[in-house]
């Protein structure tokens, strides 16, 4: 099994999708190089101050050029995944080095390890991780040991080390648990709308095409052709639009950017004023709310209406539901919007268009109660 990344996240995603994050941590190993040199440069327990002797700046110097040009690296998309496993091991290797030179009360070593650790995380999972904080405290502990000997003072920098790697790794994991969550509920909230898409819109339309077709069917035992033709034509041309509005949706599911160009409105100022009074069962005004949704999602996405109007009132045995808006209206008077056309045929109303070209849209619907 690998060293560090055996499992986690990492050998389940495509390697492009961690070429932007690898790009982050090289950048900030590139900022590391210069500011542990800096330090070390104006620390007088490191050869005193603004003096830097021999040994720590080859290291550091080395540091700097292996930064370098593992950001090149990356940055021209020459990297590889042993580059990666690579870079966690040459992490490992100069914060020890680092360790070796400079251990005293304000090595920076304790940094260029901690680094290596936060480097690990982003990349890899929570075991992994754990590994690589392990390692760090193993690789501390034996360069202090051969340096100075293992005694209190250092086995506590050693212990506070891993405390810091386990932080790491706790948050880490917190953060991809954490993600996991906002993801499945983004995934919900995206499977409720189609549902509810599915139902209030297409759901309901095929409901509406299995009416008209068991009228046809009636229209032909009835020995009227020419009737059942025409009732066959305007059946067609509805499921026609209905593909069409299917294929655009499925479409939109699939590229999310072309969602929101194609088939929501250019501004969401539309206005809608609404009123309603009427009485009437359950299926008639479950029918009557449906007409107003379509008739105000045809005005909101089709129709580039500023203001909608619909008025909703009883009328003796009858309803009477009335869509206005000040859109582009429709190019055919003449041909009705199908989703509504089909609810107001179920229940044997009435419909007329009022509408021209860039003049709006009216539509005028008389439903029985019963």
């Amino acid at each position: 099994m690998p060293l560090f990344w055996a499992s986690g996240p990492y050998r389940s995603m495509k390697d492009s999708g961690f070429r932007e994050l690898d790009l982050q941590i090289a950048r900030a190993r590139l900022v590391l190089s210069p500011l542990a040199m800096l330090t070390l440069y104006i620390d007088p327990s490191a050869g005193g101050l603004f003096h830097l002797s021999g040994t720590p700046l080859i290291i550091v110097s080395g540091h700097l050029f292996y930064s370098l040009a593992t950001y090149l690296a990356l940055s021209r998309g020459l990297a590889t995944k042993h580059l990666r496993k690579l870079s966690t091991m040459l992490d490992l290797a100069f914060a020890a080095a680092i360790a070796l030179c400079t251990e005293g009360r304000t090595s920076p070593s304790y940094v260029f390890f901690v680094f290596a650790i936060v480097a690990a995380g982003f990349r890899t999972g929570f075991r992994a991780t754990i590994m690589v904080t392990i390692l760090s405290v193993a690789m501390y502990l034996a360069v202090i040991g051969f340096e100075h000997g293992v005694t209190n003072s250092y086995m506590m920098r050693g212990v506070y080390l891993a405390l810091a790697g386990y932080l790491i790794c706790f948050f880490g994991q917190q953060r991809v648990a954490f993600e996991a969550r906002v993801r499945e509920l983004e995934s919900k909230a995206e499977r409720l709308t189609i549902a509810r898409s599915l139902h209030d819109g297409y759901v309901q339309t095929l409901a509406g095409v299995n009416l008209r077709l068991e009228t046809c069917r009636a229209i032909l035992r009835s020995h009227e052709p020419a009737l059942a033709l025409s009732e066959l034509t305007d059946l067609q041309a509805g499921i026609a639009r209905e593909y069409d509005a299917v294929r655009s949706y499925i479409r939109s599911l699939a590229e999310i950017d072309r969602c929101i160009a194609g088939q929501m409105p250019g501004s969401n100022d539309t206005r809608f004023e609404m009123k309603a009074d009427f009485c009437a069962r359950g299926m008639v005004v479950e029918q009557v709310l449906q007409i107003a949704l379509e008739g105000m999602r045809n005005a909101w996405r089709h129709g580039r209406a500023q203001v909608v109007k619909i008025d909703v009132r009883s009328a003796g045995d009858m309803i009477r539901i009335t869509v206005g808006d000040d859109g582009v209206g429709f190019r055919d008077s003449s041909v009705a919007p199908w989703a509504i056309a089909s609810r107001v045929a179920e229940v044997g109303g009435e419909l007329k268009i009022a509408s021209g070209a860039g003049a709006g849209a009216r539509l005028e619907i008389q439903m029985p109660v019963a």
